[in-house]
């Protein structure tokens, strides 16, 4: 019985961090207002080595379609502002000396379904990595049952918790990019 809660407890873990990295990822996706996380993830070449750009400066949004950045050295502003233009994210920015300024413009809607079929297909991304959780705990199921140390009814009680769980992990992931969806589309 222990055997069983502790696969059921990794498979769980697997799952979350799933659903987790994907709604880092979801987060990152541009929905036409201004969010700092559109910038967390930008690599800036900060004198010959790549840096996280919140690691060189604050991120903020003071208005509802602009971001600032502030870099902590004013000499990595011209690096901040090229990997900003370089960055698929489709923003430039405003050079003000001590401050970045990166207005967020309107989505046209073609740019809103490209980013409503990136939002799926990370979605999809990460259902096939809870169903990888799923594999190895139904292979360490049948494993344990094949050893002896669980029962055929205890292995097929444990499995069916494991599609269970399986089931609500997908669920959850089918909510996170319908309710991106919904965000990304709403003008």
């Amino acid at each position: 019985m222990a055997e069983e809660e502790v696969i059921l407890d990794e498979a769980r873990q697997g799952m979350a961090k799933s659903l987790e990295s994907l709604q880092r990822e979801i987060a990152s996706i541009r929905t036409g207002r201004a969010n700092p996380v559109l910038l967390e993830g930008l690599m800036i070449d900060y004198y010959g080595t790549p840096t996280p750009l919140r690691s060189l400066a604050t991120l903020s949004a003071p208005e509802a379609r602009l971001l600032t950045v502030q870099p902590f050295d004013p000499g990595a502003a011209d690096a901040i502002e090229r990997a900003i233009l370089k960055s698929d994210l489709g923003l430039t920015a405003v050079n003000e000396g001590k401050i970045l300024r990166v207005p967020v413009p309107e989505l046209t809607e073609e740019r809103r379904r490209e980013l409503v079929k990136r939002a799926k297909k990370s979605g999809e991304e990460h259902k096939l990595g809870v169903r990888g959780s799923r594999r190895e705990a139904i292979a360490m199921l049948k494993e344990f049952e094949k050893e002896g140390e669980l029962s055929k009814d205890e292995s097929r009680r444990a499995q069916t918790k494991v599609q269970d769980l399986t089931d609500e992990y997908i669920a959850k992931i089918d909510q996170a990019i319908a309710s991106k969806e919904e965000e990304i589309l709403r003008i």
